[in-house]
Order: structure tokens, then C-alpha cells, then sequence
């Protein structure tokens, strides 16, 4: 697989990523900051999730099958699904989602995407807002091409991550709103959390489908998009299967 070995030093060798620390008053309020990102309590936030929409819209516009959602937080994407046959999770924080009326739409929940078992298959492998958390997203990606059923889709809505709208709407939307709720920097929480570029999540997922396709919101361009849309297929099931035993997961 010579492919597979020149790209893996210039493409994987930054993975897994260590997460920039938060500090301790950052860390205090991590869980409710993330919950109300989440629910949009706020009118900041809220203006957030309406533009959000666009991407759980996306996501769900590929109806039915069964699906395994990544990073299913408080489990808010569930009402723009239908048609579904099965539909696990992978969140490892329980609280995001305890006490929600949409657990009962779920069959699995797992922490981790190494606990799904190996020979469940999924016909959509589906995350919105998550990628650019994760700091070992190869092995995501892996793991996913080798669940996917044949025909199956991975599909992703995230910010546009290193783009300059994005960052100016951040900036004087949640970033001005958490600033007033806590006097707090919300740059730190974003270094923090956003490990990954849009251009990464797009090449890893180049790296591991044969098949890429990718929207953006509002406008086709990098730094002129909120949010982009992407669709994989045809998983590199090899490549997966290689990359993992190099690993030794």
C-alpha cells in the first residue's frame, strides 16, 4: 500500500492532537457551557441553532435506514430524522442527554466509537458539529468506513472551521454572549474544543472515501461559509483496516 504510506506521515502524523488545557474557571462551567450551546437558551445562542439548521437539515435529508449518530450530545438532531429502522449513539458525556424524551428513540448508546461492535453495520454514519472536536478524528474516520454497510454514507455538517466568516461570527455572537454571561474569553473554549480545520476533516475524509462531496452555507466558499456540509462513500474499507493495525487498535 504505497499510497497509503506516503501520505501517512503528512497527512495522520499530527493525530492523535493534544487538546490546549482550559483553565480552571473555564473548566467549572465546561458541561453548562456545552449544554446551552447545545439548547440555544440564549438569544446569541439561538440565532446559533437557527443557522444550524441548515445542517441538521442536510444531515436528515438522507432519509431512513439505521444510523449511528457520533457525538450525539443532548440528542437534538433526532426530531429533523424519519424513517429510520435503528438509530444508536456514540456521547460519552450521559448528562448532555439524561432525563431527555428522546432517549427512547434510541437503541445503543456508546461512549466511544471503539465500543460499537465490529460487526454491527450502519446505512448512514452520521455527526453534526462534532469532527472538529475530535483530536484522534483518523481513527473516527477509519472505524466508520469498516461500520458503513455496502452503499452506505458517512455524512458531517461542520463550521467552516479557518475560515474568516466564521470566525467573525463566533466572535460577536456565542463569543460576545459567553463574555457577558461570565466574563470569561470564549477564544480559550474555541482553541480548546476546535481541534480540527474544515480542510482537515475534508482531507481525512478524502484519505478514507473514494467518493467526497461537500456543500457550504451560505455561499460556496471557504471564508465566505458559516457551515459546510459533506458526504463520503465508497469507504477505503483496506486503508481503514491498515491504518488501525498500525495503531494497534
Amino acid at each position: 500500500m504505497t499510497d497509503f504510506i506516503d501520505s501517512f506521515d503528512s497527512l495522520l502524523g499530527a493525530f492523535p492532537k493534544t487538546r490546549p488545557p482550559l483553565s480552571p474557571a473555564q473548566r467549572a462551567i465546561a458541561l453548562e457551557a456545552q449544554r446551552i450551546n447545545r439548547e440555544g437558551r440564549n438569544p446569541a445562542t439561538a440565532a446559533s441553532q437557527r443557522l444550524e439548521k441548515w445542517m441538521h437539515r442536510r444531515v436528515a435529508a438522507r432519509r431512513g435506514g439505521d444510523v449511528l449518530e457520533i457525538g450525539a450530545g443532548t440528542l437534538n438532531h433526532l426530531r429533523f430524522e424519519q424513517g429510520v429502522s435503528a438509530y444508536d449513539a456514540i456521547e460519552p458525556e450521559d448528562r448532555l442527554y439524561r432525563g431527555s424524551g428522546e432517549r427512547e428513540k434510541i437503541r445503543d448508546v456508546y461512549t466511544d466509537i471503539s465500543e460499537v461492535p465490529r460487526d454491527r453495520r450502519y446505512d448512514r454514519i452520521i455527526s453534526i458539529a462534532v469532527l472538529e472536536h475530535l483530536t484522534d478524528l483518523p481513527v473516527c474516520f477509519a472505524r466508520s468506513a469498516l461500520l458503513l454497510n455496502e452503499g452506505g454514507l458517512f455524512q458531517a455538517g461542520i463550521p467552516s472551521e479557518g475560515g474568516l466568516l466564521w470566525a467573525l461570527a463566533w466572535r460577536l455572537t456565542t463569543g460576545l454572549a459567553f463574555r457577558l454571561r461570565t466574563g470569561l474569553d470564549y477564544g480559550e473554549r474555541m482553541r480548546h474544543e476546535h481541534v480540527n480545520t474544515a480542510g482537515e476533516v475534508i482531507a481525512l475524509a478524502r484519505f478514507f472515501f473514494e467518493r467526497v462531496t461537500i456543500r457550504r452555507f451560505p455561499l460556496p466558499l471557504l471564508h465566505l461559509s458559516f457551515y459546510h456540509y459533506l458526504e463520503a462513500e465508497d469507504p477505503r474499507r483496506e486503508r481503514a483496516s491498515e491504518y488501525l493495525r498500525r495503531r494497534s487498535l
